[in-house]
């Protein structure tokens, strides 16, 4: 048998499906999956095998909205059936838009999504500090009155862009499906898992139980990318990589730099908690479990990005 090439892990950022300014119609989330999908079956055209995850703060968001203003005719479904449902059409308009676009290249590989749920401890402080925004993003004055109507909701600042609702985000332990979606691999197949960060789940005695929350999608990719022996784990967003002072006029983006460096950067808090931080926090466990290769780039850049002349490259 001949020897397969490495596995690549692809952490979508959100601009991959929904652009800044859109209102999120489903022909503007597939026209933007469409251009995505053009450069990842690039890679696969290449030889490389490849496994997508894939944001869904802005998805999951609507979703919860769409269920409660329609709570007076069906029952609202709950946060973690508000994320498989998001895996589901998002894994679908990518998986078909990948699959059109390597039927062109006349590449034969098949493309799966895999509803994935990820292991996380209910007992992680994580569900009495809300910290994952979803959903839109409001003024100070409409937040002031979803807050006058749902005293439950947690709504902050988010970045400077405006006011977003909060949910908590527990730290991911294992994905349950990681066995299934290596065996996809192994057959050479392009797989979509983890979607939105996968379905939060809890163990109850012999039993699975979905839990209130939303997993940041960056590190559910590593746990997937560690637990199916991926070489590379490649988290593409809207910037070039990371910098130091970002924003800033001294802002210095990191090109090239060891797991250990990029580590002293961020325990000097000089990564945002809401933007980058999580991104560089999956790149280096990554590397301390075992990954050869990190890299945080902008998504136009993914075909240099994964050449390594583009974005930031960690290695140990």
């Amino acid at each position: 048998m001949p020897r397969q090439t490495p596995i690549t892990v692809l952490a979508l950022g959100g601009n991959a499906i929904l652009q800044r300014k859109q209102q999120g119609t489903f022909d503007e989330q597939y026209e933007n999956v469409r251009s995505t999908a053009t450069q990842i079956a690039t890679l696969v055209d290449q030889g490389l095998r490849v496994v997508i995850v894939h944001g869904n703060g802005p998805q999951i968001g609507a979703t919860v909205i769409r269920h409660e203003m329609g709570r007076t005719k069906v029952p609202p479904l709950p946060l973690h059936a508000c994320g498989a449902e998001t895996q589901g059409f998002l894994g679908y308009i990518i998986q078909q838009s990948l699959q059109d676009e390597l039927s062109k290249r006349q590449t034969s590989k098949a493309v799966a999504t895999v509803v994935t749920q990820v292991l996380v401890d209910r007992n992680d402080p994580a569900f009495k500090h809300p910290s994952k925004p979803i959903g839109p993003f409001y003024t100070k004055a409409q937040r002031d009155t979803l807050l006058r109507e749902r005293s439950d909701l947690v709504i902050e600042e988010d970045s400077g862009r405006g006011y977003r609702r909060l949910v908590p985000s527990p730290d991911p332990k294992a994905v349950i499906e990681d066995e299934a979606i290596r065996v996809l691999v192994d057959d050479e197949s392009v797989v979509i898992a983890c979607g939105g960060g996968g379905i939060p789940v809890i163990r109850q005695g012999n039993r699975l139980q979905g839990i209130e929350a939303v997993i940041d999608k960056d590190l559910a990719a590593e746990r997937l990318a560690t637990s199916i022996h991926a070489e590379n784990l490649v988290i593409l967003t809207d910037v070039e990589g990371v910098y130091t002072n970002y924003g800033k006029q001294d802002q210095h983006l990191l090109s090239k730099i060891s797991r250990d460096e990029l580590e002293r950067y961020a325990k000097k808090g000089s990564f945002s908690a809401g933007s980058m931080g999580p991104k560089v926090e999956a790149a280096i466990r990554f590397l301390r479990n075992g990954g050869k290769r990190s890299v945080i780039a902008n998504l136009g850049d993914l075909g240099r990005a994964i050449k390594g002349s583009a974005g930031t490259q960690v290695t140990n």
